[in-house]
């Protein structure tokens, strides 16, 4: 397993600290890959300064790479986890289900990498081009700067001792404008300017609003719908599942004596299974046209599929206000 870190311009050695681990997995092996990253989420857990994790499956073009966050409070309580003899063990027991070593960046310091969706550049510098390789990045910023959707970016520097790479992270309100920009001329334009700084460079995205709601079937995937269509979709399921929940469950809930803390978290836990093996694949396939970045490219499209979910709100409540007014 290759390791690059880089801590922020301002960061010490104690700073908040985040890896993003890149991980391509066997054909056919997804299922166990899942089960043993719950195991190793379960273990990380124990370590002192853990903050959280969230687990990304393969996106659209990716050789069924899975992408994994771990954050840390403190930059030296993620390398002791990094470091451990349990997350050895665990790697050696994760390694039929690997097809070939994992790529992580660690990023002490600076904003954390969940706002949206983000991508994580990381680059091999050349010795004695670091101050060509900042003013390259800074024409990169004032482009970025100018494309629809840019939120931010953020350069990490070497960590002395953990790697030697460089590290940028920048972030877009939404997939498809972040693909946009990578897809870019003006991109491809400023990589090939580059060339001469660096020696290699590797590209990671992470982030999606309801990612493990908008899976369109076994096989590949034609993208990753926008952060505005996922919620717009997730709510056209959400508020009938919730209203019809509060008129049968609610009322036997109360009916039994339930007390309201525990009545609405067995709510959530009916609704949120309710969305994710019935209700959000069946929007999935009948917005499909929409839904999908492959298939809806043009205005039209766009303007006509919020148009049927809005027209769905509109009945949907109608009814709801009809039958319990």
């Amino acid at each position: 397993m290759s390791t690059r870190a880089s801590p922020g311009p301002d960061s010490g050695p104690g700073g908040s600290a985040t890896v993003v681990i890149s991980q391509r997995v066997r054909a056919g092996r997804n299922d166990e890959y899942r089960r043993w990253q719950e195991k190793t989420n379960e273990v990380v857990r124990g370590f002192d300064g853990f903050q959280g994790t969230e687990m990304y499956p393969p996106a659209s073009g990716d050789e069924n790479e899975w992408v994994v966050v771990f954050r840390f409070s403190r930059l030296e309580q993620l390398t002791r986890w990094l470091e451990s003899a349990a997350r050895r063990q665990l790697l050696d027991e994760g390694v039929p289900l690997f097809d070939g070593p994992a790529t992580q960046e660690v990023l002490s310091g600076g904003t954390p990498t969940d706002d949206v969706v983000t991508a994580v550049v990381s680059h091999d510098v050349r010795p004695g081009h670091e101050q060509d390789f900042l003013h390259w990045q800074s024409k990169i910023l004032k482009e970025q700067e100018r494309q629809p959707g840019f939120m931010g970016s953020e350069l990490f520097r070497p960590v002395k001792g953990i790697q030697d790479r460089w590290v940028v992270a920048f972030r877009f309100d939404t997939r498809e404008h972040l693909e946009t920009w990578l897809a870019s001329d003006a991109r491809r334009r400023l990589v090939e300017e580059g060339r001469g700084h660096f020696e290699s460079y590797d590209v990671r995205r992470i982030g999606s609003a309801f990612g493990g709601w908008f899976r369109f079937g076994p096989g590949p995937q034609e993208g990753v719908p926008p952060n505005w269509k996922q919620a717009m979709s997730v709510v056209l399921a959400l508020y009938p599942t919730v209203m019809v929940l509060e008129l049968t469950a609610g009322d036997r809930f109360k009916d039994l004596g339930v007390p309201g803390y525990i009545a609405l978290f067995l709510s959530n836990v009916l609704s949120v299974s309710i969305l994710t093996w019935l209700l959000m694949p069946l929007v999935n396939r009948a917005l499909a046209f929409w839904l999908l970045p492959g298939r809806a490219r043009s205005v039209r499209v766009h303007v006509a599929g919020a148009a049927v979910v809005t027209l769905c709100y509109l009945v949907i409540i109608t009814v709801f206000g009809l039958t319990t007014g």
